[in-house]
């Protein structure tokens, strides 16, 4: 399984997403906020990214833009405990391969996963 990188500022979650994603086989990076979350991008370079939508400092749209703009084929899926459209619809448009809510539902999170792996897979057959 690939290597995937949590970027969300609230720890209980990173722990969750860790001790669920490491059972499911994934390489987990864990990031407490966008900065901390784009640096460690930059030096492990993981083809899927969750974040979430809300962080002080760098939020979760503009680590979105900035993961975009250095690697276009990056799959980043947003995570928001707020339940905004507009985000949503927002998030999309800057080509988040997903969308999920907190309290994050697994099998949301599964199929997130699955068609962000698919479409790098396509991607890398193609």
């Amino acid at each position: 399984m690939p290597k995937l990188l949590i970027i969300d500022d609230e720890k209980p979650t990173l722990s969750m997403f860790r001790l669920f994603l490491n059972a499911l086989g994934y390489d987990v990076l864990t990031a407490e906020n966008g900065l901390e979350g784009m640096e460690l991008f930059k030096k492990e370079a993981p083809p899927i990214v969750l974040t979430d939508i809300k962080m002080p400092g760098i939020d979760g749209l503009a680590v979105l833009k900035q993961i975009k703009k250095i690697s276009p084929e990056t799959e980043v899926i947003v995570i928001t405990g707020h339940g905004d459209l507009e985000l949503a619809k927002e998030a999309m448009d800057l080509h988040a391969s997903g969308f999920i809510h907190k309290p994050i539902d697994r099998q949301a999170l599964e199929d997130a996963l699955n068609k962000a792996n698919e479409k790098l897979a396509s991607r890398s057959i193609g």
